[in-house]
């Protein structure tokens, strides 16, 4: 039996340890493979079974998710009145040549791996008088990538493993704007199959596996697109130091307020009033 991110980590075909995919769907979900060992996270992800064939030892990865992707493109369509539809989101943000310094963090309930906080909230940052709606989606997009970056490199730090490419899948990829700038900010390749729904793929190819017809893995192969990183890493690095300052920006937002304390000065100022009333009533007092 395989979960639904399981069976799409199988039908990409990410059996060995190192490997990862990534499902742009309303939300994202990637999985890397750490090999035959669990790995227990200390950096906000989830340890699980990849996948178990037949009498074969399991193979472990670590999981992690956000929130908000395609649906802040719906966000986009439904709430601003931005698209008169999801698809017109690449023709758009392809209408500027960069985000014009606009980081959008879409934290509408809160932001999931890796930093799990439910009191953060969406945000927008760097708007100028210059900013358009097509820069908007443009960061709509990028906020994708940031996210998905934040994932990958917590997944190194814990499993000391690197990416030399990332396989994606979901509805988002048919999208080459957004598997662009997912390559532009991680600095690898992103390998998109020409069967973008591998879901259904891996289980049928992890029952075949299990009754030892491990050949249909090879038969099952599909053509891909690959797209390569195009800017530099000094710009990448930067862009993402800014994304990071923007989720600082978005978090604790629904923290209570906390009155301040009240200063020494303030306690003594009451104290004198309460003095001086009690000497004029005393003195009122005696003049009667």
């Amino acid at each position: 039996m395989l979960g639904d991110q399981q069976a799409a980590l199988v039908g990409q075909g990410c059996l060995q340890k190192g490997q990862a995919k990534n499902t742009y769907g309303t939300g994202c979900f990637l999985l890397y493979n750490v090999g035959a060992e669990p790995v227990l996270s200390s950096h906000g992800l989830l340890s699980t079974v990849a996948f178990k064939f037949g009498d074969e030892a399991p193979c472990y990865a670590l999981e992690g998710s956000v929130a908000i992707a395609g649906a802040a493109v719906r966000w986009l369509r439904d709430n601003l009145g931005v698209l008169s539809s999801a698809s017109d989101i690449e023709a758009v943000a392809s209408s500027v040549s960069d985000s014009g310094g606009v980081y959008f963090v879409p934290a509408f309930s809160g932001l999931y791996a890796p930093h799990w906080d439910s009191s953060a909230r969406g945000t927008i940052c760097g708007m100028t008088q210059a900013t358009t709606s097509a820069h908007i989606a443009r960061a709509v997009l990028e906020s994708v990538c940031f996210q998905t970056r934040e994932m990958i490199e917590a997944m190194h730090s814990d499993s000391g493993t690197g990416l030399a490419s990332l396989q994606v899948d979901g509805g988002m990829t048919v999208n080459s704007l957004l598997m662009q700038l997912q390559s532009d900010l991680l600095g690898i390749d992103i390998v998109r199959p020409s069967m973008p729904e591998t879901t259904a793929l891996g289980a049928a190819l992890a029952a075949a596996r299990a009754v030892g017809l491990s050949c249909l893995f090879e038969c099952a192969q599909s053509t891909v697109d690959t797209f390569h990183p195009s800017i530099a890493r000094r710009e990448r690095d930067a862009r993402f130091l800014q994304w990071r300052r923007a989720v600082d920006r978005s978090k604790g937002w629904l923290l209570p307020l906390v009155e301040p304390e009240q200063s020494g000065a303030s306690l003594l100022s009451g104290g004198v009033f309460l003095m001086a009333s009690f000497a004029l009533l005393v003195l009122s007092t005696e003049s009667c």
